[in-house]
């Protein structure tokens, strides 16, 4: 599953599951792209990126909250020569709640920050992969996509419509060899899920940290993820052994998730 001569854009990648993948596809070899908004924490991520192969990473300070300025900046990135393999699209959810109670505005934001700025980041980077015969798309979204989750209704339907997006972007690039799936994470010990954890516990009269605990029973391994396992399943995708998967689903929950 090495990586080496590839170049991998990774979204979100300053912290959790963004950045550790980027941490291991550095360390198979891959040419790293960091792309988050906070320039100070992706200078310290570079510096921690592997590259006993003599890779070139870079960075690429974006904020996905402003989708033009995204494709502005993607546009200079391309012109400049580089031409990307692999595509992990990755970013924050938005926050949790029940969907009742959501305003308009938290729909459209969070369609712009996940499913919008993903298309930018296509339309981008497949006319390099088409013309280098493959590429690899991997849309990191939630097991949400399968069942949806309790008090994050503004997140099921967003997730749910990059989920659909992606599957027939998979059915329209599958012929020029390039592959989309999307990895679903379950409870992983991340910043998001510890914030979801803290909001949670003030409702239910709970510390975060039992809260925590719950979530953990509720897959039958016992436990949360952490995020370098869920960086596996993704390094796996957008390397060579999986040539002929395509437009699929893969839940990384321990078999949280009821449905087959």
């Amino acid at each position: 599953m090495e990586l080496k001569g590839k170049q991998a854009v990774v979204c979100g990648s300053t912290q959790g599951i963004g950045f550790a993948t980027a941490k291991l596809m550095a360390e198979r070899g891959a040419s790293v792209v960091l792309v988050a908004r906070n320039e100070e924490r992706l200078n310290e991520a570079l510096g921690n990126l592997a590259s006993s192969a003599n890779q070139k990473h870079q960075l690429l300070v974006a904020d996905f909250t402003n989708p033009q300025e995204l494709k502005t900046k993607l546009e200079t990135f391309v012109q400049s020569g580089n031409n990307p393999d692999i595509l992990v699209n990755n970013t924050g959810g938005p926050k949790g709640g029940p969907i009742i109670d959501a305003e308009t505005s938290e729909f459209l934001a969070a369609f712009n920050q996940h499913l919008i700025c993903n298309h930018i980041l296509v339309q981008a980077l497949y006319p390099g992969m088409k013309s280098k015969g493959g590429g690899k798309i991997i849309n990191v979204i939630s097991t949400s996509v399968k069942q949806p989750l309790n008090g994050l209704g503004v997140s099921n339907t967003i997730r749910g419509a990059v989920a659909n997006w992606s599957k027939t972007l998979a059915n329209e690039l599958g012929q020029f060899n390039i592959t989309v799936n999307n990895v679903l994470p379950g409870a992983t010990n991340t910043g998001r899920l510890n914030s979801i954890a803290e909001s949670k516990a003030g409702k239910v009269n709970k510390t975060a940290d039992e809260v925590l605990g719950d979530m953990a029973k509720q897959s039958p391994m016992q436990r949360i993820a952490q995020p370098d396992e869920v960086a596996e399943a993704i390094a796996f995708l957008a390397s060579d052994r999986a040539s002929y998967i395509n437009g699929i689903n893969v839940p990384v929950d321990g078999g949280r998730t009821k449905s087959l």
